[in-house]
Parts: C-alpha cells; sequence; structure tokens
C-alpha cells in the first residue's frame, strides 16, 4: 500500500513539474516572435499580439478583460459598476471601511419595518464607533471632514482636497498638532494644497470659510510649511485672473488684456512685495477700461475682496509699466 502511494505521488510531482515547464516555455515563447525572433507586442485596438521587427500576428484571439457592459456618461457607468470605490486619502480610513446608508429600505427598496429600522440604527451606531478606533483617527475624521467642507465652499477641485488630505496626514505623523486647533492646521493645509496645484485663494477667502481667524491661519500656515518642508512658490497673480474674470462676467479679450499687462509689469520689475490677489485685481479693473467694458472699482473690490484704494494704486502701476496712455485717467 505504501509503494502505491509512494509511486502515485511521485508520478503527480512529475506530471507538475512538466506542466510548469510548459507553461514556463510557452510564456517565453509568447514573448518573443517565432519568425524572427523579435520582441512582441499587444495591440489594444486591434486585439492583437504583433511583432514590432517584421509585423507578423501571432496571436489574434487575445482575451479581453474589460468589463462585458458599454457605458455612455458617468452615471450609467456607477450604476452598472460591480465594485466600490476606489480608495482616496479624503476620508481616515482611506474609504475602505462599510459604510451603511441611512435609507431604511431593503435592496428592492422596500421600507423596513420598525424592528428593522432599529436593529439597522444600532449597526449603524457600531460601525461609526468601530470606523474610529483612536484618538488620532477621531482627530483625522474630523480634519478632512473640515477641509471637504472649505473647499467645497471655494469652489477647489477633488486634486487639491487630496493633496491637502496628505498634507494633514503628515502634519498629523510628526506631531504638529500639540498647541494648536484641528480647524487651524486643516486650513492651513488646504491653502498649501491650492497653492501647490496652480488654483491659489487669498487668505481673506480662507478666513472667511474657515473657524479661525486670519492671524492664526497664517501662523499655522508658515509653520507647516518650515517643519514639513513643502516647496511652495510665491503665488502667481495670473491665476487669480481667470476666477475674477469670470465672476465680473468680462469677455476673453478682456482676460487676455489682464495677463498682458501683468506680463508687462513681470517684465519691468514692479510685481515683487506686492499682494498677488490686488494685481490681479488690478489688471481686471485697467483691462475693462481698455476694453471698454462696464466694470467699477467697488464691484471688482468686492468680488477680489480688497480695498478700492489698492485697486487704483495697483492699476495706475500697471498701466504705467504697459505704457498705455490710460495712466492719467
Amino acid at each position: 500500500m505504501s509503494d502505491s502511494i509512494t509511486t502515485r505521488f511521485t508520478e503527480e510531482t512529475q506530471t507538475t513539474e512538466t506542466n510548469e515547464r510548459t507553461r514556463t516555455e510557452t510564456s517565453e515563447a509568447e514573448m518573443t516572435c517565432p519568425e524572427c525572433g523579435g520582441d512582441v507586442r499587444f495591440d489594444a485596438e486591434h486585439g492583437e499580439t504583433v511583432c514590432t521587427d517584421c509585423g507578423l500576428v501571432v496571436d489574434d484571439q487575445n482575451i479581453d478583460r474589460g468589463p462585458e457592459w458599454r457605458a455612455f456618461d458617468a452615471s450609467e457607468r456607477d450604476s452598472k459598476s460591480r465594485v466600490g470605490a476606489p480608495t482616496t486619502k479624503m476620508m481616515h480610513d482611506d474609504g475602505l471601511s462599510t459604510n451603511i446608508g441611512w435609507q431604511d429600505k431593503d435592496a428592492y427598496g422596500r421600507s423596513l419595518s420598525s424592528r428593522q429600522r432599529k436593529k439597522m440604527q444600532r449597526l449603524r451606531t457600531w460601525n461609526e464607533r468601530f470606523r474610529t478606533r483612536d484618538s488620532k483617527e477621531r482627530n483625522l475624521k474630523q480634519a478632512l471632514g473640515e477641509i471637504d467642507r472649505m473647499a467645497s465652499s471655494l469652489g477647489l477641485p477633488k486634486n487639491v482636497r487630496e493633496t491637502a488630505s496628505v498634507i494633514y496626514r503628515r502634519a498629523l505623523a510628526e506631531d504638529l498638532l500639540p498647541g494648536r486647533s484641528i480647524e487651524g492646521v486643516a486650513t492651513a493645509a488646504l491653502y498649501a494644497a491650492a497653492r501647490q496645484a496652480g488654483t491659489p485663494r487669498s487668505l481673506d477667502e480662507m478666513a472667511v470659510v474657515s473657524r479661525v481667524d486670519k492671524m492664526e491661519l497664517t501662523r499655522t500656515y508658515r509653520y507647516v510649511v518650515r517643519e514639513l518642508k513643502l516647496e511652495i512658490q510665491p503665488a502667481d497673480p495670473e491665476k487669480f485672473v481667470p476666477r475674477f474674470a469670470s465672476d465680473l462676467d468680462l469677455s476673453d479679450e478682456a482676460e487676455r488684456r489682464a495677463r498682458q499687462l501683468l506680463e508687462n509689469a513681470r517684465d519691468a520689475g514692479i510685481l515683487s512685495g506686492k499682494s498677488p490677489v490686488g494685481l490681479a485685481a488690478a489688471a481686471i479693473y485697467a483691462a475693462a477700461l481698455l476694453t471698454n467694458e462696464k466694470v467699477t472699482q467697488s464691484e471688482v473690490s468686492e468680488v477680489a475682496n480688497i480695498s478700492e484704494v489698492t485697486i487704483r494704486n495697483r492699476y495706475k502701476e500697471l498701466l504705467e509699466a504697459s505704457d498705455t496712455g490710460f495712466a492719467s485717467a
């Protein structure tokens, strides 16, 4: 009996080794062209494996590993997809934990009974408790919620929110929060992320949507940038121009002239040491004058959240640097 078992085991081992050797030789053969020995690549558009040297079609029956369904918009794609949402740094658990919906309905859309509703409410409560296991996760959950709220109010894109979440996580990991508020560090992280992404917001705009004042925001921002060694370039006034022009409903010509005014001022060397928001607002106002569009200083001041005095002083400097002849207007 033992000899037969040993023999069967030996035969199975040899068969397995033979199959592995055959599979390895097949995969190696597929990597080279059988005609010329050249490299082969997969042409996804035509579903063929083609030699890059001689053009021989090695295989024309490749497996399509994509979905078997088609979708023509985002909502249809979401409804047909059978996988979960991608991981994200905007959630304290990277979006990997279970989330129990708030609707008291089953999979068929039918309302749950009172007993089932109470059961689901208990499950939601315990689920929220298990998602935040310690004080650091509770801290992170609150901060990421603040970042998402402020970014929504300021109209910042998703990539800025992701970057701000990563900056806050780094600050939390390096123990930069003791002695500082969660809201202050979260606002500083969002302000730094917006500047890194090329969609800056002014400190006044950040202070409006934040729960901390401008002085604390400035102090915390400098501390976070210094401790995390973030590389942030000075804000470019031209980055503010499209948003201001859109809010004031100005033409593309006015926006182009504003950019040109700022470019001339940069060449003249008068941009350094001045607020980029004030320069952008002044360029918008000056460009509106040059294109005969009706925009008042008070309207520009309200959009840019700066004083009219700053606009008057800066727009004269811009016009003088461009030598347009409107400087005395």
